[in-house]
């Protein structure tokens, strides 16, 4: 019997991890959680929003190097705290840990900051809930894990597909149950977005600690329009849609078929379709296989033409031998083969439930039923001493596989991974590049000096 075909019988199913999605959670009648959260931008304030949803919370701090964007997040929490307050900003997240000393702690920066503040908060005895991609490079995600074994703390990554329900249906309603058949090929695609630029130069304004900004990463001026959310098309601080879209929707497929590392991973790719002198340095086009020996995983990323599938522009398509499974964040649908009607199902929202969703314009309608179940399984996962479904080893797994795409893509050639080891086989240097030199006198940290 090879991995899918235990997935698929039902036996494997009885002890999978959708076992933990029942919502078990549950406060104690005089429990509020001391949270802090560092990254006060759209999906720091969605996530901690959603947290306040699903448990008494008092938010003891917020911190980010752009003060109105601290300020703008306090006046809404203050809006849903029963106490009506405004927590206490900070601009420097070691304050804000040593000061306020919260219990759990949201990190919802830009890439290249997920790792300094989760390994700050795991050696002050703080759980974590950071976003994806865990990491910039690949030895940073390797010293989160071992700090949050370390220190012992719990630690669930925003990879919400893992808690996503109409996903958790496709799951069970077709591949578990064997009605896909065997899958050899998976595709995970993107095609959105288009060529950017970005504003002259100029001075960052008063309000904005730009060195802060920064920090480990190589530097670069500030312009406008970087901040905030158009930082992914700077590759000092993000890996591009391969580390922001892939990492998604690639450690889904690596949930439904209980899959850890590849093989080896290739990819090839580039900017073809913006100008020479663009200032906009990360990749519009690249194809990533990543071998599972039996299971061929491509990722392939085209940010310009038309795009061949409207409704799924991000998404992902298992192919089984029995029909065709298409994916996303908004539906699903399967194709049986040899004829039958196909079967599509809509995500789950919950708007009427939660109207403030509706009420706070940032928030994805679709994601917020999964982000509140990702949620509560970390709260108990806290409360019950165990790993939530997306611990951090998951997220480090998910997220160095795809910042090795990118690796592969520059270095010209495939990537050979030694799982045992943490390296690549026989190739010194990618190795020499699975951590970045950090940015001043800040220290990069590794699984030996957390």
């Amino acid at each position: 019997m090879d991995r899918r075909e235990f997935l698929q019988t039902g036996v494997g199913a009885a002890t999978t991890l959708g076992a933990l999605h029942t919502g078990a959670y549950a406060a104690g009648k005089d429990t509020t959680l001391r949270v802090g959260l560092i990254g006060c931008g759209w999906y720091g304030k969605t996530d901690l929003f959603h947290l306040m949803q699903v448990a008494p919370v008092d938010v003891v701090g917020l911190c980010d190097v752009d003060q109105q964007a601290a300020q703008h997040a306090a006046e809404l929490v203050a809006g849903r705290q029963p106490s009506g307050k405004q927590p206490p900003l900070f601009g420097d997240y070691r304050k804000l840990l040593s000061e306020q000393k919260p219990e759990i702690v949201l990190i919802g920066t830009p890439d290249h900051w997920h790792c300094l503040p989760m390994v700050e908060a795991c050696k002050a005895g703080i759980d974590v809930y950071v976003q994806k991609p865990i990491s910039y490079d690949v030895v940073e995600g390797q010293a989160m894990v071992a700090a949050a074994r370390k220190y012992n703390r719990t630690v669930q990554v925003g990879l919400q597909r893992r808690s996503t329900p109409h996903l958790l249906e496709a799951r069970d309603r077709y591949v578990r149950s064997g009605k896909l058949g065997k899958v050899a090929a998976i595709d995970i695609h993107s095609y959105y977005g288009g060529p950017r630029e970005y504003a002259p130069v100029q001075a960052p304004p008063t309000t904005m600690d730009w060195e802060m900004y920064v920090g480990p990463a190589d530097w670069r001026d500030y312009r406008p329009n970087i901040h905030p959310r158009a930082w992914r098309s700077c590759r000092e601080f993000s890996n591009g849609q391969t580390g922001d879209l892939c990492v998604h929707l690639f450690d889904l497929v690596r949930f439904y078929f209980d899959l850890g590392w590849p093989n080896s991973i290739a990819a090839t790719g580039g900017t073809f379709m913006r100008s020479a002198d663009t200032n906009v340095n990360v990749h519009d086009t690249q194809t990533a296989i990543f071998d599972y020996d039996d299971l061929q995983i491509v990722w392939n990323q085209r940010n310009w033409g038309e795009n061949p599938e409207p409704d799924y522009p991000w998404a992902v398509t298992l192919y089984g031998d029995k029909g065709t499974l298409k994916i996303s964040v908004w539906q699903y649908t399967f194709i049986p083969r040899g004829g039958g009607s196909p079967v599509t199902v809509k995500a789950v929202e919950e708007r009427e439930q939660y109207p403030e969703d509706v009420a706070h314009k940032e928030t994805e309608l679709f994601a917020a039923p999964a982000t509140r179940a990702h949620m509560r399984n970390f709260l108990e996962a806290r409360q019950e001493k165990k790993r939530p479904v997306a611990d951090i080893e998951h997220g480090h797994i998910s997220s160095a596989v795809c910042i090795m795409a990118n690796l592969s893509m520059e270095l010209g050639r495939g990537l050979v991974w030694d799982a045992e080891h943490g390296r690549v086989k026989n190739d010194d240097e990618a190795n020499q590049r699975l951590a970045r030199t950090y940015r001043g006198d800040w220290v990069h940290p590794t699984p030996d000096n957390v």
